[in-house]
């Protein structure tokens, strides 16, 4: 007596029914993670951007500076590594306090976020820092965390362009 198909089929679909489920595909991203919604998690990023655009824009440092992971943030600018939290709002309060003419207008566009975990993103973005005694034109790279539910910036490094 001869097996039938299906009989000699039958080992085959049973080792591909018990092994193991397929590795990740690096290249579609976001490869363990297992956020709900990535677009929401990008636009709470977003809006994060948004909101220390506008509390520059309108003079208050300390509203900016809440974007920033406090007291640990890795600060780089200039080939300079700023002290700390702290250290950058003071550098800010310094060098753009005061009135509306010295600090300048700034803008953020072009922004571009690659969610790498559950609580953690990469963020790179064009901005513009218009009028007051230092204008600048450049890139940010930042490194996002979730921490207590809410995004934070890591790490910031501005690249700027030479005028």
């Amino acid at each position: 007596m001869r097996p039938t198909l299906p009989a000699l089929l039958l080992p085959f679909l049973l080792a591909a029914a018990c092994s193991a489920p397929p590795a990740p595909d690096p290249a579609a991203g976001l490869n363990s993670i297992t956020i709900v919604d990535a677009e929401a998690e990008k636009q709470a990023i977003r809006e994060v951007v948004a909101g220390m655009e506008a509390a520059w824009n309108r003079g208050d440092f300390p509203a900016y500076m809440a974007a920033f992971k406090n007291p640990d943030v890795v600060f780089v600018s200039k080939g300079e590594v700023q002290k700390d939290w702290q250290g950058t709002l003071d550098h800010y309060i310094r060098d753009y306090g005061g009135e509306p003419e010295r600090r300048g207008k700034l803008h953020f566009w072009d922004l571009r976020i690659e969610l790498l975990a559950d609580d953690a993103a990469m963020l790179t973005g064009r901005y513009r820092l218009e009028g007051g005694g230092k204008p600048q034109d450049g890139i940010n790279t930042r490194l996002f965390r979730k921490v207590d539910g809410r995004w934070v910036i890591a790490l910031n490094h501005v690249s700027s362009k030479e005028p």
